[in-house]
């Protein structure tokens, strides 16, 4: 069966130009403080990443990022311009996906585009063109007069992404894209992020999933209580704070530290876990040999690559997950 091509958008030019810079950036709400002195920097054309946990300030950065939450303290700097002079100038040239999907439900999935264009000031026949080409990007034209609230979650997710595009940004910010998505709706969306950046957008996102990090980012951070604890490519992060290869090791208990003694020495390093043990090592099968040979029987044990979820266990002592 021959497959229609999606339109090629119509996207601006890009250049190794900084698009974005960060100095010292803090947002503070009250005595709290949710960013605290980071220094960002971001290149036109590059997909770049903020992993980490739930209350990282993930979200809380990437809300300054869309002149939408003023600054605190330091300098920030989109396109070259300052946010808190030209807060409207910048929003005019994002294009914003924000965590909660807030489409209209009780229009269709086109009167959604046309409405939103309508915000930037385009014409009927702008906005109209310009949907058809974003619905045919976004896998939705089948669906163009249904009504949203009849559409999968993943769908709704592609629609929110294809209305962040109406007005034909050169920043796209994608604020955890795909929470809530089942494995198949994330690889579609996946997908359709990938097919942007190779067209010359440039993507900002946060995520708590480390398979989507390494998937969608050429560059990321890596975020904690509102600190930057790493910076670099995924890979990058990988070798430099762990190992080729892990040993999850798995004892039939709900406690797993008193098992941690026998295997000391088993790799280069040890996380002791609740649910279970990780033994860090450039060959996993011969630190699986090892614990054989000193007559340790574990309920499971599954030999894996190091993922950016052991670069978090290592800088910070906890999972993303907790």
């Amino acid at each position: 069966m021959c497959r229609r091509r999606s339109p090629a958008l119509t996207l601006p030019t890009v250049t190794d130009d900084l698009l974005l810079t960060a100095r010292d950036l803090t947002k503070k709400f009250g005595d709290f403080t949710a960013v605290d002195s980071i220094d960002v920097e971001v290149r036109k054309g590059e997909a770049f990443g903020f992993l980490g946990p739930n209350g990282a300030g993930k979200s809380s950065t990437m809300r300054m990022i869309a002149s939408v939450s003023p600054v605190t303290s330091g300098e920030l700097r989109i396109f070259g311009l300052d946010p808190a002079v030209d807060g409207q100038q910048i929003r005019a040239r994002i294009g914003n996906c924000p965590q909660k999907d807030l489409l209209d439900e009780e229009l269709s999935v086109e009167e959604n585009l046309w409405v939103y264009g309508r915000f930037f000031g385009l014409s009927r026949a702008e906005v109209r063109q310009r949907a058809s080409e974003l619905l045919e990007f976004a896998q939705l034209s089948e669906r163009h007069a249904d009504k949203v609230e009849h559409l999968s979650g993943g769908m709704k997710r592609r629609l929110v992404i294809a209305r962040s595009l109406i007005n034909n940004p050169e920043l796209l910010l994608l604020d955890e894209p795909t929470t809530g998505l089942d494995p198949q709706a994330r690889h579609v969306l996946w997908d359709r992020l990938f097919r942007l950046k190779r067209q010359g957008v440039t993507l900002i996102i946060t995520t708590h999933y480390m398979d989507e990090a390494e998937q969608l980012c050429d560059r990321l951070v890596v975020m904690d209580k509102g600190r930057i604890a790493a910076e670099g490519s995924p890979r990058d992060l990988i070798d430099r704070y762990s190992t080729r290869e892990v040993v999850e090791v798995r004892f039939d208990t709900d406690e797993h530290a008193p098992h941690a003694a026998p295997l000391e020495g088993i790799g280069e390093r040890m996380e002791v876990l609740p649910d279970r043990i990780l033994l860090y090592a450039d060959n996993g099968d011969a630190a699986t040999a090892a614990i054989a040979q000193r007559g340790i029987h574990p309920l499971s044990t599954l030999v894996r690559r190091s993922t950016l979820e052991d670069v978090f266990l290592h800088l910070t002592g906890r999972t993303l997950v907790d």
